[in-house]
């Protein structure tokens, strides 16, 4: 009997040198690079001369040597640990490592901690800005101080900070017992989700915390929902907008809530459909979605002003609603069609082979299986509703209707009283339901939803 080889030699690797302009672009990178940096230096050079619009420069007497000094400091911490780095490897692994890769991965990781800081700096300034009652977004320096971080600005002098932008916010809001009631689950409901998955990340495992969990995003859900319908422009009784702000966020949270719902609903039953029946201009349909989305919004905006007039929807939550869900449509169709066609069709024909019709396998197969892209699409239409400026100050007049957006826009519009110290904390607490909703559902993004359902 003789042994059959089944090594499939039909796909042999073929190695292929690298083309000419792929072998080149790093060099390319790092000429532009380099050309870029020169630029900045004949620029300052020019400028420091006289002979070109200065730049604002603090500069500091003798601050090269000083420069270089540290530059050398960082140089040696960085080359012994990446000694000590390459020794302890070596002695865990017992293997050769070499010193060079090592501190090409300390600069690496050099590099993108500096990157980090640079991305967060604008933040910690806005949130600097948001406690400064000096109503400025600009850290003057303190040429007193001998720290060279205050003496240059990047630093703001953090002694007189005050909550006064944030008391602002709330001036005149009157609360009902029984909101202050649900304010308070609301708090108590994130408080128990952030230990709840402070216990998960300390043991590892979720074993025992999903029913807690569950319970307590429902009860949060819940109270928030409350909170939001229920609250209304008589409870604001400030004299300026900025005593309005919490009722801009009541109606963000309204519209983008109620909007990612009726996307939920409009793009899964198209993408279902798009995805598994065949049906007559179909594919011309996916080809004018696909047309739609190269123009941007603002295009529209004397059609859509034009339509909710006609309607009798300007200046109301339903028109605004409805706007942004029809722009929604197209593009969240066709990312849950594409999540429909990975997974097993054989699922939904078993089902129907069990007696299920169409509509009940795609409720109940696809629909709960569909939990992560679901979350998706609800998240990505919120965002892109809660920070959106033009329609909604197209379509809302009078500040009991403004959104976020809008109410954010009203503190700079002013041309000598521009509010930057209340936009700053404005800004703040309008960040935070965003950051909340990103923290509190990014395991729904983890991947293997259907993972292992059927083996084929």
């Amino acid at each position: 009997m003789t042994a059959i080889d089944s090594h499939d030699t039909s796909q042999v690797y073929v190695h292929r040198e690298p083309s000419v302009l792929r072998k080149a672009l790093p060099w390319i990178v790092l000429a532009v690079i380099l050309l870029g940096l020169g630029y900045l230096g004949y620029v300052l050079w020019q400028s420091m001369a006289g002979r070109a619009p200065s730049f604002t420069i603090y500069t500091v007497k003798g601050g090269w040597k000083t420069f270089l000094l540290f530059l050398l400091a960082a140089a040696g911490v960085l080359a012994l640990t990446s000694l000590a780095g390459q020794r302890i490897g070596q002695a865990r692994t017992g293997r050769s490592i070499s010193y060079w890769a090592v501190l090409g991965d300390q600069l690496t990781h050099l590099f993108l901690i500096l990157v980090v800081l640079v991305a967060i700096y604008p933040l910690f300034y806005v949130l600097i800005a948001a406690f400064d009652p000096k109503n400025s977004l600009f850290a003057f320096p303190d040429f007193s101080n001998p720290n060279i971080l205050y003496r240059s600005g990047l630093l703001p002098k953090l002694s007189g900070l005050t909550f006064e932008n944030f008391g602002k916010l709330f001036d005149g809001v009157t609360i009902p017992a029984w909101q202050l009631v649900l304010a308070v689950v609301v708090g108590a409901a994130l408080a128990s989700l952030g230990v709840m998955t402070v216990m998960e990340r300390s043991r590892g495992s979720a074993a025992g915390l999903e029913r807690p969990r569950t319970l307590a995003t429902r009860t949060l859900i819940g109270a928030l929902v409350l909170l939001v319908i229920f609250m209304g422009p008589g409870q604001f009784t400030g004299q300026g907008n900025e005593s309005k702000f919490l009722l801009s966020m009541r109606n963000t949270l309204l519209v983008s809530g109620l909007t990612g719902a009726l996307a939920i609903l409009l793009s899964t039953t198209a993408g279902y459909a798009m995805a598994r029946l065949r049906f007559p201009g179909r594919f011309q349909t996916l080809l004018f979605f696909i047309f739609v989305q190269m123009f941007p919004v603002f295009l529209a905006l004397v059609a859509v002003y034009s339509l909710m007039f006609t309607l009798g929807l300007v200046n109301s939550f339903t028109g605004l609603i409805l706007a942004y869900s029809g722009g929604a449509i197209a593009f969240n169709t066709w990312i849950f069609k594409g999540y429909v066609e990975s997974l097993p069709e054989s699922l939904e024909e078993a089902a129907m082979v069990d007696g299920a019709t169409r509509w009940t396998a795609f409720t109940s197969v696809v629909l709960p299986l569909s939990g992560s892209i679901l979350v998706f699409i609800f998240l990505n239409q919120f965002i892109g509703t809660y920070a959106e400026f033009i329609l909604a100050n197209v379509l809302l007049t009078g500040v009991e209707h403004w959104t976020v957006g809008v109410m954010l826009r009203s503190f700079t519009a002013g041309q000598f009283s521009t509010k930057w110290g209340i936009f700053a904390a404005a800004a703040t607490l309008g960040a935070l339901p965003i950051v909340l909703l990103f923290y509190g559902f990014q395991r729904f993004f983890t991947g293997g939803a259907v993972a292992g359902g059927v083996k084929e």
